[in-house]
């Protein structure tokens, strides 16, 4: 039970911290989902967009990866709900991206995933704040 407490338990501390938590999640998840989410419905001029697949797995799994990494991800952080756990794949999906993939591509290329994988890994750490589904369900089966 104590690590769904550790999962589940965010506060940022104070209300204000709070709410910067809340927009700050908010805000990247809006991002995420807006410039790479929306490529996996409509790709790239009406053509599917082409995820790239440095590790060599097998195409249908790099792809649901990289779609649920870019789709079910954002919501689940916008609402708050299992947010430490549901942004390890995009943690994974944007370091990959980083250190593989754009590896070998000026500063200018590499910062984007570099940012996304560092803002996620704060959320992993920081946790969603008070002002999440995490919140009220730790409070729900937590706090008597």
């Amino acid at each position: 039970m104590e690590i769904f407490k550790i999962i589940l338990f965010t506060d940022a501390g104070s209300a204000i911290n709070n709410w910067a938590v809340f927009g700050f999640r908010v805000l990247l998840a809006v991002e995420l989902f807006r410039v790479h989410g929306l490529k996996k419905f409509r790709g790239n001029n009406g053509k599917p967009e082409v995820v790239p697949n440095p590790l060599g797995l097998p195409q249908a799994l790099n792809n649901l990866v990289a779609t649920f990494s870019d789709t079910v991800v954002p919501a689940l952080v916008i609402l708050g709900i299992g947010t430490r756990l549901a942004i390890l794949p995009t943690i994974g999906v944007t370091s990959i991206g980083y250190f593989v993939v754009h590896r070998d591509d000026p500063i200018a290329i590499r910062d984007v995933p570099y940012t996304y994988t560092v803002c996620f890994l704060f959320l992993l750490f920081m946790g969603p704040g008070s002002i999440s589904a995490d919140h009220y369900i730790y409070l729900n089966l937590f706090k008597n």
